[in-house]
């Protein structure tokens, strides 16, 4: 089985791996209802994408790919206070030709709950074309390493 398709797999059957990554909430993330603006989870889900990008092998400076958001959608379920740390935690849903769709749950370490949870699609493009392009064998074998299931 290649690898785009074992990842499908499961991803389907919810037995990948995920990708965590926790930031500190900053007093300016703040608002006047003295919680955390809902525009700043969309900034923890981006600093989490790069993150996930970078362990994947894909994107950065030194590469001929970028990867570009095509789609978000977030649902806000409880407000984050500071002082907090945040756990974002990113799972593989499907990978396509050149695109990526995700499940991302936002929480507060040291607290019950889920804060958010969102669904994010991102697309490989050619740095020089801005077109989008199929995943590469390398990047394929960077997201199994992040998003495979872990081997009992």
């Amino acid at each position: 089985m290649d690898l785009q398709s074992m990842l499908n797999e499961q991803a389907q059957a919810g037995t990948g791996g995920s990708f965590r990554f926790e930031m500190p909430v900053r007093w300016g993330d703040h608002d006047s209802l003295d919680h955390v603006n809902n525009t700043v989870y969309f900034r923890f889900m981006e600093e989490t994408r790069v993150h996930c990008a970078r362990a994947c092998g894909i994107g950065g400076p030194e590469t001929t790919r970028n990867i570009v958001l095509a789609n978000v959608s977030c649902t806000f379920l409880r407000p984050i206070h500071w002082p907090a740390i945040v756990l974002i935690e990113k799972r593989l849903l499907k990978v396509g030709r050149s695109s990526v769709e995700f499940e991302i749950e936002i929480s507060v370490k040291g607290e019950e709950g889920l804060c958010a949870r969102a669904h994010t699609v991102v697309v490989g493009i050619d740095r020089e074309t801005g077109r989008s392009s199929p995943w590469s064998q390398t990047e394929l074998e960077g997201m199994a390493k992040v998003f495979a299931a872990p081997e009992a």
